[in-house]
């Protein structure tokens, strides 16, 4: 059963199409996810480049790594808590700010007439 009861038709022409489409590609959304997302007030971010999941993995990794420091330096008795703490929340909030810059949708402001990082509306 469909969620959405409501069918809407707009005509657009050859230009229009044409930059909904690569707007939608871009960001990795079907022509209607991304008009969707206009309406609710959000400008889709264009899809992450490829290297960026490898930057995550990496940075993964880094935090298992801290994770496995931990355990060892528990059972050993020879690590500072307080300085590995503070590197593994840094390595926590540099994840987090890169996923959100990334990959997070923005809210659109009325005043917000361009973002560089959003697909073009």
């Amino acid at each position: 059963m469909r969620k959405r009861g409501i069918r809407i038709q707009v005509w657009v022409n050859n230009e229009e199409d044409a930059r909904l489409q690569a707007n939608a590609k871009k960001s990795g959304l079907s022509r209607e996810g991304y008009l969707r997302s206009l309406i609710n007030g959000y400008i889709p971010k264009a899809l992450p480049p490829p290297d960026y999941y490898a930057m995550m993995r990496e940075l993964h990794a880094i935090g298992n790594n801290l994770n496995q420091l931990a355990v060892k330096a528990h059972a050993t008795g020879h690590l500072d808590r307080a300085v590995f703490q503070q590197e593994a929340d840094r390595l926590r909030r540099a994840v987090q700010h890169i996923q959100q810059a990334v990959t997070s949708p923005e809210r659109r402001t009325e005043s917000d007439g361009t973002n560089p990082d959003a697909c073009t509306p």
